[in-house]
């Protein structure tokens, strides 16, 4: 009997050195103790840009971390309680897309009480939670900027091809696809996009804006409603991601459009792989690059060096960290459709 114990006690360690070496979904294999162990929680995996930003996070965390990515499936509370997981199982440090960016507090509270750095990544928590404790860093784009780069996509357009103006009354009619409520990012994409055709010396007038909560299929059914309502008043869609973007680009041609000469410039935000493809079609005008390759490799090296101890610098990460606590990770426009 004894010996049987002994025989089930050692498989049973021998299992667990295994498991041990496996962190879990997204895991480096074959890291060794020697790597830090991190925690990632993505607000949602089906995400189009975010499942770049993960693919670059598992890339680059070989020889550096030993990554476990789990998906919070768009519910904090699940968030909430794969976080309490990972403290549990002593993750060295934490990488948080958070699903409510108001919920940083929190996290960073449960954080902090357990001494488990996080590092937030792609919704920026609000400043006053970001102050909350030293080892709290955040790695993102400034969303002002990616509106900036939209809007000034459409103003070129339009100041290049007159037909673009329909009804010839000098006014550029617009709908918007916003994204989610209350997310940095829709908020400034939307004002900072029409603020630069605005800047550019063009006339606005908004015909219609609603929430496609960064989906496609939304956005193609929200694209639809708009035609519906307002039809050939519309001259330009201003999307805040490339997927809503994409969707309304399903609309459109659904009601006849890039189809001879009847066209419609079309601009979304991340420059991914299916909007990439749309800008080789021809049916999307143009997107703003938003770096899901640096974003993740930018998360991961930090998150693996405050994991270590190490104070984090802009030569041990690679990145330049402003006010000690914020890395950015620049836009660029990037369309290639013809204007003429």
């Amino acid at each position: 009997m004894m010996k049987k114990a002994t025989s089930v006690l050692l498989a049973g360690a021998l299992l667990g050195g295994a498991l041990a070496g496996c962190s879990g979904t997204g895991s480096k294999e074959g890291s060794g103790d020697k790597d830090p162990k991190v925690g990632v929680a993505i607000y949602k995996f089906d995400d189009t840009f975010m499942t770049g930003v993960r693919n670059s996070i598992k890339e680059n965390a070989e020889g550096v971390a030993s990554v476990d990515i789990v998906d919070s499936q768009n519910s904090q509370p699940t968030q909430n309680d794969k976080i309490d997981l990972f403290i549990s199982k002593k993750s060295d440090a934490l990488v948080i897309n958070p699903v409510d960016r108001t919920a940083a507090g929190v996290i960073i509270d449960k954080a902090k009480a357990a001494d488990t750095p996080v590092v937030f990544l792609n919704r920026e928590p609000l400043p006053e939670d970001m102050k909350k404790w030293e080892k709290v860093y955040y790695v993102g784009a400034k969303a002002a900027e990616s509106g900036t780069m939209s809007g000034e996509l459409i103003a070129d357009y339009w100041k290049a091809n007159p037909k673009a103006d329909k009804n010839g009354d000098g006014v550029l009619q617009y709908v918007m696809l916003m994204g989610e409520p209350g997310h940095q990012d829709a908020e400034l994409r939307t004002k900072f996009s029409v603020d630069a055709i605005v800047n550019a010396g063009i006339k606005v007038e908004k015909v219609a804006e609603d929430t496609g909560m960064w989906d496609r299929v939304k956005g193609q059914e929200k694209m639809a409603a708009f035609l519906s309502a307002h039809g050939d008043k519309i001259e330009a869609v201003l999307a805040n991601n490339d997927d809503m973007a994409l969707g309304a680009i399903e609309a459109l041609k659904a009601a006849g459009y890039f189809k001879g000469d009847k066209t419609m410039p079309v601009v979304g935000v991340d420059a991914t792989a299916p909007a990439l493809e749309a800008l080789k079609e021809g049916t999307l005008l143009g997107t703003v690059l938003n770096d899901a390759a640096n974003q993740g490799k930018a998360s991961v090296v930090l998150a693996s060096l405050l994991a270590k101890g190490e104070s984090p610098t802009m030569e041990n990460v690679g990145y330049e960290i402003t006010d000690n606590q914020y890395i950015w990770i620049s836009y660029k426009k990037n369309y290639e459709r013809q204007h003429g």
